[in-house]
């Protein structure tokens, strides 16, 4: 937000969507780690939510906070450096890290056990490129822009 306010002047919708992108893509990031890296967070005396609220807690915010990122990401398509490419991307990726908060949402402790945390380990490296591609999404749409075929 800081550079959209020095690089336009102030800040706009579109500055707090990006914010609240990264704000909201946040914590379904780290709590996807915690729940594969077990007792480390613990260990180290650090109150992440699966020390502080249980497993079972910590996959129930995942999968209400991946709702709030998707629309999140979507109401930012509908402004003026959203547009079809970014949209598309959206679509895509909001879909996919909805099935896998669902499944982790319906996970127990010893499924995770079970198969090694596969599911969580799955939804972390997504949630990586997940960010990463809708930035890069934008980044499209501002390089089509000049030319008239980005944005809507």
């Amino acid at each position: 937000m800081i550079g959209w306010a020095v690089a336009t002047g102030g800040i706009s919708l579109e500055s707090v969507l990006m914010f609240a992108l990264t704000f909201a893509w946040t914590p379904p990031h780290f709590w996807s780690l915690a729940l594969f890296v077990k007792t480390d967070y613990a260990d180290a005396k650090v109150p992440m939510l699966t020390v502080t609220h249980g497993r079972d807690a910590t996959r129930k915010h995942i999968f209400v906070y991946t709702l709030a990122l998707a629309i999140v990401s979507l109401a930012l398509g509908l402004t003026s450096i959203g547009g079809p490419s970014y949209m598309a991307v959206a679509l895509v990726l909001n879909a996919l890290f909805i099935r896998g908060a669902w499944g982790i949402l319906k996970r127990r402790d010893a499924d995770s056990e079970a198969d090694a945390h596969l599911a969580e380990r799955r939804f972390f490296k997504l949630s990586l490129a997940y960010l990463f591609l809708h930035f890069g999404a934008l980044l499209v749409e501002a390089t089509l822009a000049p030319w008239g075929l980005g944005g809507w």
